[in-house]
């Protein structure tokens, strides 16, 4: 029997022990030196909190209600490609739990799973993300496709033109689709629990172009340049519902995503995935929040390692934030279970940071419990 996890840095732990390095690697990586990735998690743990007392907080509601959908927590799962390489069968797993747990789900254009399956699994959590090609009409197809699955939330990521280059994805050999040569071979051969799954269960896959062996229109190093006014004014006239703009971290592309239609911003640098010299999206966040008409609703993600993160962003302005490799080392780590204990440990840290700084519901955390540095 397994030991339960207690942190998330415990389930980081475990995945890097059973997961193949090839597979690790390419989860907890990170553009050039991984300075960003290190920064957005730093970041988050300079933010000082002042604790209150002389509160009633027996009860605490940790609901938040967003787009016009209520959710049972603050935050959800952040839209992630080939989620299979943590484990096999990570996509259904992170669908049931967002059912479960009463939250959204990104599905990615990159997921291991369709998009229709996903919507299936999760019907009222399901949002799904587009990335966009070197093929506008492919696409539209993939919208189109999310407009006839019953999606209700669109999630354009902007922040991907070029995927950067990721040191330990060339060292370790990394391709999608996966390549096994004599070194990846010694590797899977040294994590047989992972590798005898897979084996059984099957490769991890682009599964939203899978059915067609001569689909070309998803490229993972294709340059993704094309989103430009026109784009988002064609995207906005075929979208009824509503479109979030991901990978904003500044404040003028924040209100330019508005002016072309967003109905809500999601700050992001892909987790320092992209640009390692990327200001940590956190650090934008007040900006941001003060720049935009309050009816439009600001998401993060980006080195959430923790609730006590979670509450901090919330202080700072965000509607909702959203995790990303933490629910994935949980997978890696072990499976359901792994996700259940890392659900269950960040919802009690958000309700006991709550007691501790005097708030019984997230509306009301603000900037008065972020501790103001003296200049």
């Amino acid at each position: 029997m397994r030991r339960p996890i207690h942190s998330i840095a415990d389930a980081r732990a475990r995945a890097k022990r059973r997961m193949p390095r090839l597979m690790f690697d390419y989860i907890d990586g990170a553009a050039g030196e991984e300075t960003a990735a290190a920064n957005n998690a730093q970041r988050f743990r300079d933010i000082r909190l002042l604790p209150r007392s002389f509160k009633d907080i027996n009860h605490r509601d940790l609901s938040a209600t967003v787009l016009g959908q209520q959710f049972a927590l603050p935050f959800g799962i952040a839209p992630m490609g080939m989620c299979a390489l943590s484990w096999h069968g990570a996509d259904k797993l992170l669908a049931e739990a967002a059912v479960a747990r009463q939250v959204p789900i990104g599905v990615s254009t990159a997921a291991s799973a369709s998009l229709e399956d996903m919507c299936q699994w999760a019907p009222d959590n399901a949002w799904f993300q587009l990335y966009v090609g070197p093929s506008i009409d492919e696409a539209m197809k993939l919208v189109e496709r999310a407009k006839l699955a019953g999606y209700k939330n669109l999630i354009l990521t902007v922040d991907a033109q070029k995927v950067a280059r990721r040191s330990r994805d060339i060292k370790n050999g990394f391709q999608a689709p996966l390549k096994i040569g004599p070194r990846q071979f010694i590797d899977l051969a040294l994590h047989p629990e992972w590798s005898l799954t897979t084996l059984i269960k099957g490769k991890p896959e682009l599964a939203n172009f899978a059915n067609d062996p001569a689909d070309a229109s998803f490229t993972r190093t294709a340059t993704r340049g094309l989103l430009d006014a026109t784009f988002l004014k064609r995207l906005r006239d075929a979208w009824s519902g509503n479109l979030i703009v991901k990978g904003i971290t500044t404040v003028d592309n924040a209100q330019h995503a508005v002016e072309y239609g967003a109905d809500a911003v999601y700050l992001s640098n892909h987790g320092g995935r992209q640009l390692d010299s990327a200001v940590a999206p956190i650090d934008q966040l007040s900006a941001v929040r003060a720049a935009l008409p309050s009816h439009i609703p600001v998401f993060i993600d980006s080195g959430v390692r923790s609730g006590d993160s979670i509450v901090k962003a919330l202080a700072r302005g965000a509607d909702f934030v959203f995790l990303g490799r933490p629910f994935l080392y949980a997978i890696g780590a072990s499976g359901a279970k792994g996700l259940s204990e890392v659900f269950d440990i960040i919802e009690d840290d958000i309700s006991t940071v709550m007691a501790q700084v005097g708030c019984s519901s997230v509306a009301e955390l603000d900037e008065h419990i972020i501790f103001q540095h003296q200049n």
